[in-house]
């Protein structure tokens, strides 16, 4: 189930960093998450320069590029995994785009099973064991 869009302004990153920004966020994922690797999806949304603008000035004008990144995941995952996994990001970001850290954003949005659908199906029905053990989980204290 986890997907993640990378927002990029076209040019400003070589295919290489992309390839290796997709594959080493998908590994990301399944290691914070504990998700098997073929369920992950990673995306790079590129944008044109002069169709974003980052402290009100825009790029192709001279701003630089801002990387900005949606992590898509189950509700129910634990705080301190969305956490992790916002920082991983961020950290992918900076180290292999060369982004300056303080211009990265990112969000982490819980999608209620209900509303996501795997091959035709609700998550909560076709995950409905792992949904439960992970809400478990979540309210287990440490």
């Amino acid at each position: 189930m986890p997907v993640a869009h990378f927002h990029l302004v076209d040019g400003a990153y070589t295919p290489e960093q992309h390839r290796e920004l997709l594959t080493a966020a998908s590994r990301c994922y399944s290691e914070v998450l504990g998700s098997p690797l073929e369920r992950i999806r990673a995306f790079i949304v590129r944008y044109h320069p002069d169709d974003v603008a980052v402290a009100g000035t825009v790029v192709g004008a001279g701003a630089p590029p801002a990387p900005y990144f949606t992590a898509i995941v189950l509700a129910g995952r634990p705080a301190t995994q969305r956490q992790e996994l916002a920082a991983r990001f961020t950290d992918l970001i900076v180290d292999l785009l060369g982004a300056q850290r303080s211009l990265v954003r990112g969000q982490i949005v819980e999608v209620d099973p209900a509303n996501w659908a795997i091959a035709g199906t609700a998550a909560a029905t076709t995950r409905a064991s792992e949904i439960a053990g992970r809400a478990g989980a979540a309210k287990t204290p440490s």
